[in-house]
């Protein structure tokens, strides 16, 4: 009875003893006996349970993580994704980055690298694509179906069926698709029918049915085919006018330089024939109309060379020609009129323009050796040439000093 009533106030004890106690998750405790605290998960240990309570710390996100509780456990760096990796899923505090093979490729578990997908060849379609952990699974195309390129995610696609319409002109095989083309009605006659029962003449003769309206009916299609043929029609008529306005422009251009070079051409020969006298026998026409020896032309110059030598000039200003200017006289305008032009923004240009020449032959002038002389020896040789009509444009252009070197001196005689 004793024993029944010790190991009775031992069981007591003992139940107080574990009901006084609370459970310790971390089986680790201070030194005075308490448990020691665990860090949640995005907390790292920063100081261990010892002579005081466990001290945690947040991890920082992105750089380190904790996903356990624990009381020793410390904040990792996050995994980096490198090479032919890709992150599936970004670090956190209390979740490390999860990374994965690029697009295209999968990891391959008996070397854990990863390994580019395969493409599945001609004729040959995807079954299963590619996964992050797993290849390409690829099948033959069955019957009706085609696969025309390599690739890891294509299946193998249908054929094409022909309309009504249409006709087919290739089939399909496994590795091309159909090729169907339009039918064309303008290819297409309605051909007559023979009726030989009741459709008949006289005589027996079977009489030929005429198409039906569905046949003879006017196409849409055909009348915008009929459009697109007369516009290609137009096509080399517009070609025709287009070249023809650039011959015509051509022509214009070689016409304008030609006429130019002729127009100078004329200019230096008669300059030629007024030094050159003309083949005997030869007829020269005068403005009026009147009939000239060219061998008593040439005697009456001659005269009048002589009679130049053997006296003195005889300068009348109004109405002579400027040819009968000794040389010297001639050199001295030349001169005069060149020597001031280097200075006056080109005086000979403004004479020539009253004298009655276009910028064309003043330009002309210029390229000369010397432009003055040039001038005046052309315009010399025009039967317009007149000291009077020289004297008057010399002094509208201010060059009374030549105008007045040209005038008669005193002593001079008139000539009639």
């Amino acid at each position: 009875m004793e024993f029944v009533v010790y190991l009775f106030v031992l069981l007591l004890g003992a139940v107080g003893v574990l009901t006084a106690q609370e459970p310790c998750d971390s089986q680790q405790y201070t030194a005075s006996g308490q448990c020691c605290e665990m860090c949640q998960p995005g907390e790292g240990m920063v100081k261990k349970c010892g002579a005081k309570q466990t001290v945690c710390a947040p991890c920082i996100d992105s750089e380190t993580f904790s996903e356990n509780y624990s009381s020793t456990e410390t904040c990792r760096p996050c995994t980096q994704c490198k090479g032919l990796l890709r992150m599936k899923a970004p670090c956190t505090e209390s979740a490390d980055a999860i990374c994965v093979c690029d697009y295209n490729y999968y990891m391959d578990k008996v070397t854990g690298d990863c390994q580019a997908c395969t493409l599945c060849p001609l004729g040959h379609g995807v079954w299963r694509e590619c996964a992050e952990d797993m290849d390409t699974v690829c099948e033959p195309c069955p019957e009706g179906t085609y696969s025309d390129q390599e690739s890891s995610v294509d299946p193998c696609l249908p054929c094409t069926i022909c309309e009504d319409e249409e006709y087919e002109m290739e089939s399909c095989t496994l590795t091309s698709d159909s090729l169907c083309k339009e039918l064309n009605p303008r290819f297409f006659t309605p051909t007559p029918t023979m009726d030989m029962t009741d459709n008949t003449l006289g005589g027996g003769i079977p009489k030929i049915t005429p198409p039906t309206d569905t046949v003879t009916t006017t196409n849409p299609s055909s009348t915008r085919m009929g459009g697109v043929g007369m516009d290609q029609n137009l096509i080399p008529i517009y070609c025709s006018i287009l070249a023809a306005v650039v011959l015509g422009l051509i022509a214009f251009i070689v016409f304008k330089k030609w006429n130019s070079c002729k127009q100078n051409k004329q200019g230096a020969n008669n300059r030629t024939v007024n030094q050159t006298p003309s083949p005997e026998g030869e007829k020269l026409h005068s403005d009026s109309g009147i009939s000239v020896d060219s061998q008593s032309l040439q005697e009456q110059q001659q005269l009048q060379q002589q009679q130049s030598l053997s006296q003195p000039p005889v300068v009348k200003v109004d109405g002579n020609l400027f040819t009968i200017l000794p040389p010297h006289k001639q050199e001295e305008v030349e001169t005069l009129l060149a020597e001031k032009s280097a200075e006056e923004d080109m005086d000979w240009c403004s004479l020539a323009g009253l004298l009655g020449y276009q910028e064309e032959h003043i330009d002309t002038f210029r390229q000369e050796e010397h432009p003055v002389k040039a001038l005046l020896s052309d315009w010399g040789s025009k039967d317009c040439a007149t000291l009077d009509a020289l004297c008057t444009a010399l002094r509208k252009i201010k060059r009374d000093d030549i105008a007045e070197s040209l005038s008669p001196e005193p002593t001079a005689t008139s000539a009639v």
